[in-house]
């Protein structure tokens, strides 16, 4: 397990990687954005994380993803910190979102590596230098390959060893070795480095193995599960922590699987009484017809993790 670093510029705990709310019309519905962030916050998240894969943030254009940011950091006040996913199409616009995030008030960006075009180390390394010297703001590595080109172990050394403005990484990945790797060569010559797991089905192993804490999916929609998991492996109930690991194994599993990315997460979000709108991917009747009838199954299972690890809240139905 990891112990607390005395820099505060590490981050830790669960931050979220929240939906992003549309109405009707496919538009950014800001009132339902302001409510969910609130519900977040009450319910123990330990930051928010817009801009983020489960925000989808590819399908919404510059402006919005900035307005995103702009009313979360608003809407939280200071009751938490804000980690926002700044990627971009090339580093010049990712340099431009990164600095204007960073004169909103979040306390760093999280930035894939370059997306569509499969990129070797080098060339990943060169990209992230670029954006490092040119921010004015601390820059997080997102390593998610089923989506962009990797972050290798050696290109994370260098960057970290190069780049005091960048602070940590978020791995999607779920490889507990990998990040042992990553930890083992960082940890003795960054005491301020951040490590994030985004993968929920491995959470706890992640947490017992000593990362910092995570952006998990999952504590969008049982944000009291994901605090409870984090809380109970830094006491150190190992065998409680792996029951409720278990429980939220199962929760992503289902949702991961249901419709498109992340349609179980809506899905999961209307069980708890938020009607966060339909994705901006377009719908087919089949996908439709597929999550109308998974609905009642993902509000009995998430009804049930509620009651266990929560009760109702102010938006559950």
């Amino acid at each position: 397990m990891n112990q607390a670093s005395s820099d505060p510029r590490r981050l830790s705990g669960i931050f979220c990687p929240n939906i992003t709310p549309v109405d009707e019309k496919g538009r950014v519905d800001e009132e339902q954005l302001r409510g969910y962030v609130d519900w977040l916050i009450q319910r123990g998240v330990d930051g928010l994380y817009p801009n983020g894969s489960t925000g989808e943030f590819v399908r919404f254009t510059p402006e919005e993803r900035r307005r995103v940011v702009r009313i979360v950091i608003d809407e939280t006040a200071g009751r938490v910190p804000v980690l926002a996913g700044a990627a971009e199409a090339n580093a010049a616009e990712t340099i431009a979102a990164c600095n204007a995030y960073g004169e909103m008030g979040v306390v760093a960006v999280a930035i894939v590596a370059p997306f569509y075009y499969r990129l070797s180390g080098d060339a990943v390394h060169a990209y992230f230098t670029e954006i490092a010297e040119h921010v004015d703001v601390d820059v997080t590595l997102y390593n998610i390959p089923m989506f962009a080109s990797p972050i290798d172990v050696d290109t994370v050394y260098r960057l970290a060893s190069e780049q005091p403005r960048i602070i940590g990484i978020k791995d999607s990945t779920g490889d507990v070795a990998n990040m042992l790797r990553m930890m083992a060569a960082i940890r003795p010559i960054r005491d301020d480095f951040s490590f994030l797991t985004g993968w929920d089905a491995s959470l706890v192993p992640m947490l017992v193995a000593g990362v910092d804490g995570g952006t998990n999916a999952t504590s969008g929609i049982v944000p009291e599960l994901t605090r409870a998991v984090h809380r109970t492996v830094l006491a150190g109930d190992i065998d409680a922590a792996m029951k409720m690991q278990y429980h939220l194994l199962t929760l992503f599993d289902r949702m991961l699987g249901l419709g498109e990315f992340p349609d179980g997460f809506r899905a999961g979000a209307l069980a708890r009484g938020w009607d966060l709108g339909r994705g901006r991917l377009s719908y087919s009747t089949e996908r439709s017809e597929r999550l109308a009838t998974a609905q009642p199954e993902i509000d009995s299972l998430i009804g049930e993790m509620a009651q266990r690890y929560g009760g109702p809240g102010e938006g559950d139905s």
